[in-house]
């Protein structure tokens, strides 16, 4: 199923729709101020596993990356230390993914992990789905290997392409072709770990 969703006024009835599928354990496609994503309800287990076996992801020994809101509950599913906030909060909502050590309210399928990478995506669709929610989506781009074909950016070829994988794609408009940057923060320093969209603040 394909929606239509404008970014600059997303249509309640639509979101409503996205919402019901994801508390259903559904999977969505879905703009991000990056590249298109994959996500589920992050707290939802059965959710988190389809999305690893579509990806062929083995969460013990790949990160997986989450998406809030905003940074006031980040201490929920992450352990942040002053300097980090600092830096995450003149970054964010942003085209990064920050890499942090893991808290113990996420599922246990991350608990496998010591880290967790979190986004707050300068994206209103993405945000809004995430506010009615009320839960971090887990998230993982559509592309593979680090590449990006240029049919990923275009939401009614992702539907032709994943219509039998995920319950709904939503069309806000063409994607990027640039991932996020990827900054570790895991071991107390920043370090980009991989440059894509965006410029970090110290």
């Amino acid at each position: 199923m394909l929606i239509k969703i404008y970014p600059e006024n997303p249509n309640q009835r639509e979101i409503d729709k996205v919402v019901d599928i994801l508390r259903d354990g559904g999977l969505i496609i879905y703009p991000t101020d990056t590249v298109y994503a994959i996500g589920c309800d992050a707290l939802n287990v059965r959710a988190v596993e389809k999305i690893c076996k579509l990806k062929g992801i083995d969460p013990r020994k790949e990160n997986l990356s989450i998406i809030c809101y905003d940074l006031s509950n980040i201490s929920e599913f992450a352990k942040v230390d002053n300097i980090t906030f600092k830096l995450m909060k003149k970054n964010l909502p942003g085209p990064f993914t920050f890499i942090l050590n893991t808290h113990s309210s996420l599922p246990k399928i991350f608990r496998n992990r010591k880290t967790v990478g979190i986004r707050v995506p300068d994206h209103s669709i993405a945000r809004e789905i995430i506010r009615q929610l009320g839960n971090p989506l887990l998230t993982t781009s559509v592309h593979s290997d680090d590449t990006i074909i240029e049919y990923m950016t275009d939401p009614e070829l992702l539907e032709e392409k994943y219509q039998y994988d995920v319950d709904l794609v939503i069309d806000g408009g063409y994607g990027g072709l640039t991932a996020s940057t990827v900054v570790d923060c895991s071991e107390g320093e920043a370090e980009i770990v991989r440059q894509g969209k965006g410029e970090l603040i110290y």
